[in-house]
């Protein structure tokens, strides 16, 4: 049944909900990674792997969500908390630049202090100074500015993009069911409100992400409810350029608990490019899993390693620390047999 499945991919036919719950009980794991590594191989160049030279600033570690996976966020009163520096963040800005960077991944919490005008000011000044690509605020934080500024999300959206906002990444998206939300970040978005955010950005014109981070309360019918919820509306709007699947890490955390280990990256990995029919990118999490399986995936459906992560503080909070220099990106990937290939942000090759 399941092999018959894996040849209904592989001819174009489109997998069910319940179709994707049977792959996931499926325990041959180099049979899907096969299935998945064809359809990569369809969907996007089988000779090439990008990489996008960027830099993760978080702006402020201030947030009232207390998502219970966070071992980020601090209170607005703690000795640790911060909103960043104006010269610190132009310091790291110009560094970026000087080394070939052309995208500036900017995230941080849900600060009640900071309406959208801190934003405007905040892109007007990145945009007039720097020639970079500004992807930046996830849904929830986009949702909360709204909350904050009383304004509609597409007014927010539509301000924020003429400030600068370039494209907006998929961060806050955890898994796509209330149900898990309510018990790991009550206090963040709900699902509908996520899509919206990324509906409505698309119909602006605007490009965006979409994440999965999984292996922590979800059920295998939840995971693949949130793969259909992005599939769904990347087939209304075709507004995703990629999709971003990784795992939860527990360290420092308040919900604890173990890791997803490499297996079941890999399977879930090669299940949304299954999946996922509609989606030419993506992306491998080297940043969660190390260079071993970030690269290992490369044969289980992902054609691209993200970015090479000047800074990260989110996911190193939790003690996930992996690093990698783009040589080194570049080294592994032609290792894996694939030819290096440095993109921006939309995808367009550079080199």
């Amino acid at each position: 049944m399941v092999r018959a499945l894996l040849h209904k991919a592989l001819e174009g036919e489109r997998l069910r909900p319940e179709e994707a719950v049977r792959l996931f009980m499926f325990n041959d794991l180099l049979e899907i990674g096969s299935a998945a590594n064809e359809l990569r191989n369809m969907r996007s160049d089988p000779e090439i792997v990008t990489y996008v030279v960027d830099r993760n600033i978080n702006y402020t570690n201030v947030c009232v969500s207390r998502c219970e996976f966070c071992a980020f966020y601090r209170e607005g009163d703690s000795p640790e908390a911060y909103v960043i520096d104006g010269k610190a963040l132009d310091e790291k800005i110009r560094e970026t630049v000087e080394r070939g960077g052309t995208q500036l991944l900017l995230q941080g919490g849900l600060n009640p202090a900071l309406g959208i005008d801190y934003y405007e000011g905040l892109f007007r000044h990145i945009k007039e100074s720097f020639d970079i690509h500004l992807h930046a605020l996830s849904p929830p934080e986009i949702v909360h500015i709204s909350n904050v500024s009383g304004t509609a999300v597409r007014e927010t959206i539509t301000r924020l993009r003429s400030a600068g906002l370039d494209t907006i990444p998929g961060g806050g998206a955890e898994i796509l069911c209330d149900s898990v939300r309510s018990r790991l970040s009550p206090r963040k978005c709900s699902a509908d409100e996520w899509i919206e955010v990324m509906e409505v950005a698309h119909n602006l014109g605007m490009r965006t992400t979409a994440t999965m981070m999984f292996g922590h309360v979800e059920s295998i019918e939840e995971r693949v409810e949130h793969l259909d919820r992005v599939r769904d509306l990347q087939d209304r709007t075709g507004g995703f350029t990629a999709f971003i699947p990784w795992t939860y890490q527990p360290g420092n955390t308040r919900l604890g608990g173990n890791s997803a280990g490499g297996h079941e990256y890999l399977k879930t990995l090669a299940i949304s490019r299954i999946y996922l029919d509609n989606f030419s990118n993506i992306q491998a999490s080297w940043v969660t899993q190390g260079s071993g399986i970030g690269t290992v995936a490369l044969k289980f459906g992902a054609n691209d390693m993200g970015g090479t992560m000047m800074e990260e503080n989110v996911v190193a909070a939790a003690g996930c620390t992996n690093s990698m220099p783009e040589r080194e990106l570049r080294r592994l990937v032609a290792e894996m047999g694939y030819r290096p290939v440095r993109r921006n942000t939309l995808y367009e090759h550079l080199e």
